[in-house]
């Protein structure tokens, strides 16, 4: 069932029909044809094989329009009576929760004639639904004020019962647009978007030539990506790979060239995402935490973008890869609702939940699209998500990357020195400079160890730790010499072998150099004049890595639970 929620501004509707718009601009309905032409403007689209209840609430003599719901009409008449029980008890439910239960219905059928059927006879073949529709809200204490049938651009009252009143081939629909309903709905901003058909087909999967090579590519793509993304060790990676393509394509849609119409904008989205990268994200996405970090392209600059790679992507889901559409439509639908297109957003999730009935996260937010709930509990969610996620790997690159050397001043001691050195050549005097000999060091207090114990972490020559990044093995640029590291510095010398001469520091550039020691016995730190290096925690990017993040299963209905697949 689709639950419509309760008009915001632009029309209510009094005791005998009349709706009202802005206080400047007032429409009275007063008989059935305008209760009819209204139909569209009350659900923002055409129905089609529907079944629509539209509440009533009175006010002060006068009234307005509340809630609506819909249903397709099943196919099986002995499905009726079932059908008309839940509209009617969804629809009465969902206005208390509110805080107003309706005092009166109104209720249309809409449907097609089909291939040699009359208006008329489809009017008396859907009257005992409508005979049905009218017992049921009669039971919960809201009459049907009116119950109107609608095919072949023509429609019929089943509440008149005067004798010659209605033609019996029914009363013509004005055109479109001409009423003066229409045009207090375009006053109000109010547009109607076609039909139901029009909408879904937007995000229906492909039936052209390309849909073969779409599914060749999602084979391909499934035989690479499904094993990784069903090991734990390759998950994060997948992840990374698909929100790091899904950024990447929705800029490209960013900036687009526009064009008009739905349409022309859908075929210009499908060339600007080539097969395999539909299939790679297609595949990526069936990963719930993935899923969820998508859903975070929700509002602001990238939700427009965003919406329309999902709609693409469902459009992608071809042959035996239609199951895998729950995921895209389900974001689209979480992205129309974020920005306030229920319509698309209700139609949307229902198509998900058509791909697979049982895929939870479209549940969740089909259930809270119809009940009227704020969807902004569910975005400060993924808000928070989002900034933590980000704080954590601010914290993590802050860790792994070394701070910058500040210059050293001539003349200043060392504050890491542990005592006077005596500095002994080892090897060839470089541009008239000493080396430096070797000088005692006591054993670090807080690690235990002391010269020639190995260090957890090594850097390379271009001062990049390498040993986080690399499952925790630290590699070295020398012949397996180790460095020892110093009780009163964090720090990692550079390991060098006893031949190799002691490269001058930039400060050393500028001013005199001073002794300095080798590798066999330095203290840990001193290759770099004034340099400082952070201790590292072991909490690099390789740690925070294999540690993951948790962005987050989204709330059902701003309820604050966690979606469990």
């Amino acid at each position: 069932m689709t639950n419509h929620g309760e008009t915001t501004d632009p029309f209510n509707t009094s005791e005998n029909g009349g709706i009202t718009g802005r206080e400047a601009h007032r429409v009275t309905l007063r008989t059935p044809a305008e209760l009819a032409d209204a139909l569209p403007y009350l659900l923002g689209y055409r129905p089609e094989d529907s079944i629509v209840l539209v509440a009533l609430h009175d006010r002060g003599g006068g009234g307005r329009f509340g809630g609506r719901a819909r249903l397709g009409i099943p196919a099986n008449p002995d499905d009726w009576a079932p059908v008309a029980a839940q509209l009617s008890r969804g629809l009465m439910t969902g206005s208390t929760r509110r805080g107003a239960p309706p005092e009166r219905m109104v209720a249309y059928l809409c449907q097609e004639p089909g291939a040699g059927e009359s208006g008329r006879e489809v009017m008396e073949r859907l009257r005992p639904l409508a005979e049905r529709l009218r017992t049921e809200c009669g039971l919960l204490g809201a009459p049907v004020v009116e119950a109107l049938c609608i095919s072949g651009g023509r429609f019929w009252s089943y509440c008149c019962d005067r004798t010659g009143c209605c033609p019996v081939e029914g009363e013509p629909m004005g055109l479109p647009g001409t009423s003066v309903l229409a045009a207090a709905a375009t006053y109000a901003g109010l547009q109607v978007r076609g039909t139901l058909r029009e909408l879904r087909a937007r995000l229906l999967p492909w039936e052209t030539g390309a849909a073969l090579e779409q599914e060749i590519a999602l084979d391909t793509a499934s035989m690479s990506l499904v094993p990784r993304i069903l090991d734990d060790t390759g998950r994060a990676g997948v992840a990374e790979e698909t929100l790091a393509l899904a950024e990447r394509i929705i800029g490209r849609l960013a900036t687009a060239r526009p064009v008009t119409g739905a349409l022309l904008a859908d075929l210009r989205d499908d060339d600007l995402v080539d097969h395999d990268e539909a299939a790679a994200l297609i595949l990526g996405l069936q990963d719930r935490t993935t899923r969820d970090r998508a859903a975070e392209w929700m509002e602001g600059d990238e939700a427009g973008p965003a919406l329309r790679l999902w709609r693409t992507l469902a459009r992608r889901c071809v042959g035996p890869y239609g199951e895998h559409a729950a995921a895209p439509l389900t974001l689209a639908g979480w992205v129309a609702w974020s920005t306030g297109d229920e319509l698309e957003a209700r139609e949307a999730l229902a198509m998900a939940l058509g791909a697979d009935p049982d895929y939870l996260f479209a549940r969740l937010l089909h259930q809270a699209v119809n009940e009227g709930l704020d969807p902004e509990s569910i975005r400060r969610c993924l808000r928070a998500e989002r900034t933590e996620r980000t704080d954590r790997t601010q914290a993590a690159t802050t860790d792994a990357r070394p701070t910058a050397a500040t210059p050293d001043t001539a003349g200043d001691p060392d504050p890491t020195d542990q005592g006077p050195t005596d500095p002994k050549p080892t090897g060839p005097e470089p541009s008239g400079r000493k080396a430096a000999g070797p000088s005692p060091v006591p054993r670090d207090a807080g690690t235990g160890r002391g010269p020639g114990e190995a260090a957890p972490h090594d850097r390379d020559s271009g001062g990049v730790a390498h040993g986080a990044n690399l499952g925790g093995v630290a590699h070295r640029a020398d012949s397996g010499r180790v460095v020892p590291r110093g009780a009163d510095s964090g720090r990692v010398a550079p390991s060098r072998t006893d031949s190799d001469p002691v490269a001058p520091s930039r400060a050393d550039s500028k001013k005199p150099p001073r002794p300095r020691p080798t590798t066999a016995g330095t203290h840990p730190g001193a290759d770099r004049a004034g340099g400082t290096r952070p201790r590292r925690s072991g909490r690099g990017a390789g740690a925070a890595r294999r540690r993951g993040t948790c962005p987050g299963a989204l709330p059902s209905g701003g309820s604050g639970t966690r979606e469990e697949t």
